[in-house]
């Protein structure tokens, strides 16, 4: 595990410490921070790199396209994928809009399943719901046990040879489960060779080690700004037949073969997805963040971010005012769900930040797992490896101030 003296180093890094004395970042699942060696990497594109990639031949174009293309490489490597199965997106819901839009609206009939779990994020949701809805397709749903995990038993009863897409994520951003995806997937593949599976891995890839082959995932999405990369940049990974099977999303330069009056032919992944001018800098920003990852160790990061979760855990489950969602197992993502018994998530939120601590406060884009646990929202605070110890115990200690503001004291 990371070491205090590790953590301490790894803080200079992030500057957003040196706004004001005490800033507490507890939002980690929304956005994390940005390193140094990220913010250095975009300046470092726009002043010495920066062209229209793919498109020119002089000396600021082929550099930008050598920056985006070295980018992809990377990423490959990260998630053990070839460099023409990553597409570069703005992030986890463009990528996941892709699939839904070039495969699912063209593959799926009336009498298929889409298979998702209560745990879902809107964005791997919300568009199943309207292929649902365009298709006939049925949409099925797998709730939770009292310790917020899915069950084998669960997930072998909703499954049927009707299930045509599992689409499933890897770790909550609310409750912190972390589903046995690749079980699930083997599973799947048994019950009916077509199925198409697509993992939501937005909240697993900052903090875990991503096979993809491993997992045999057809396809897999996550968002480079909930991993310390600029905003506006994300990944789809597809099997590499997959992509090229399917129509592209969007039309226009950069992704056509050759272009008559009336007809056009594509070209293949990942240029086909990948049309207009592309956000270069944030491919870059993306392909350093993940060396700063590589550079801790991610396996060092999960451990070290765990401990930090299971501390922060132990010390709330002592607050009788407090009632806590994440699940009590300890192999879940770094977030923390929380409510006060007696004052609304926004009045938390609100009066933390007084003090320095950011915490999110809202359904945090799951509003029907809330409505399954009982509740219209919560608080959460989320962890990261450059977070400490010490800045849990101040915000444990001002939770207490929480209810004295609130005039809510026993």
């Amino acid at each position: 595990m990371l070491s205090k003296e590790q953590v301490l180093d790894i803080r200079k890094d992030f500057k957003y410490l040196d706004i004001k004395e005490n800033l507490v970042y507890f939002d980690n699942a929304a956005t994390t921070q940005k390193p140094l060696q990220v913010v250095d990497s975009l300046k470092d594109y726009y002043e010495k790199e920066n062209g229209n990639p793919h498109r020119g031949a002089h000396y600021l174009a082929i550099k930008a396209t050598d920056a985006y293309e070295e980018s992809r490489d990377k990423v490959a490597k990260f998630i053990n994928a070839t460099s023409n199965e990553v597409v570069f997106l703005r992030n986890a819901t463009e990528a996941l809009n892709l699939v839904a839009y070039s495969w699912a609206l063209n593959n799926l009939t009336e009498n298929d399943e889409i298979l998702i779990s209560i745990l879902e994020h809107h964005s791997n949701l919300v568009t199943w719901q309207f292929v649902a809805r365009k298709t006939g397709a049925k949409l099925k749903y797998l709730y939770l046990d009292d310790n917020m995990q899915i069950t084998d038993e669960e997930f072998e009863n909703k499954l049927t040879s009707n299930t045509k897409l599992l689409a499933i994520t890897a770790a909550s951003n609310v409750v912190g489960t972390m589903p046995n995806v690749k079980e699930f997937i083997k599973k799947a593949k048994a019950k009916n060779k077509d199925v198409v599976t697509v993992i939501d891995a937005a909240q697993f890839a900052p903090h875990h080690k991503v096979d993809v082959k491993d997992l045999d995932c057809d396809f897999l999405v996550f968002s480079g700004h909930k991993m310390l990369s600029a905003m506006g940049i994300g990944v789809l990974y597809g099997k590499e037949e997959m992509l090229n099977s399917i129509d592209p999303f969007l039309y226009g330069g950069d992704m056509i073969e050759y272009v008559y009056e009336d007809k056009s032919t594509f070209l293949d992944s990942p240029a086909r997805f990948e049309a207009g001018t592309q956000n270069v800098g944030g491919a870059k920003s993306l392909a350093a963040a993940i060396d700063y990852i590589e550079k801790i160790g991610i396996d060092n990061i999960y451990e070290y971010e765990s401990a930090l979760t299971a501390y922060a855990y132990e010390k709330m489950e002592k607050l009788s005012y407090i009632d806590i969602y994440t699940t009590k197992n300890e192999h879940r993502s770094p977030v923390l769900a929380f409510n006060f018994k007696e004052a609304h998530p926004h009045d938390v939120a609100s009066i933390l930040d007084n003090y320095g601590i950011a915490v999110r406060s809202g359904h945090h884009c799951a509003q029907p797992l809330h409505r399954n646990l009982g509740i219209n929202f919560s608080c959460r605070a989320s962890f990261a490896f450059y977070n400490t110890f010490e800045e849990i115990d101040y915000f444990i200690e001002h939770l207490e101030d929480v209810r004295r503001l609130m005039g809510i004291e026993s």
